[in-house]
């Protein structure tokens, strides 16, 4: 069952990319890499590719994230089939942020 976005004319977009934490401290379950990045994808509802970015970077921000390097911007075009990914999308359509921090 497809959601349509709460937001009129908006666009459900994903950003993926790594973030890192202050001092390359990351939390308990985070999965990072050799340079101490976490790889995360971000899933909001947008006007355009700058609000995008806007509100991905802030609310990366808000869950301790100090640095982040952008791998890609997307848009989704449908309810995503993996039970994650449909939550987030889910959620970026009632007008939330939902950021995925991928955990080991």
């Amino acid at each position: 069952m497809s959601r349509e976005p709460e937001i009129e004319d908006a666009t459900v977009y994903i950003v993926v990319g790594r973030a890192f934490r202050e001092e390359n401290q990351p939390a308990p379950g985070d999965d990072v890499d050799e340079t101490g990045a976490i790889a995360i994808n971000v899933l909001l509802t947008a006007a355009d590719d700058e609000e995008c970015l806007q509100r991905a970077l802030q609310a990366l921000a808000g869950q301790g994230f100090v640095r982040v390097e952008l791998d890609r911007i997307g848009i989704i075009e449908g309810e995503p089939d993996d039970p994650t990914f449909a939550s987030a999308y889910g959620n970026a359509i009632d007008g939330q942020v939902a950021v995925i921090a991928f955990h080991g």
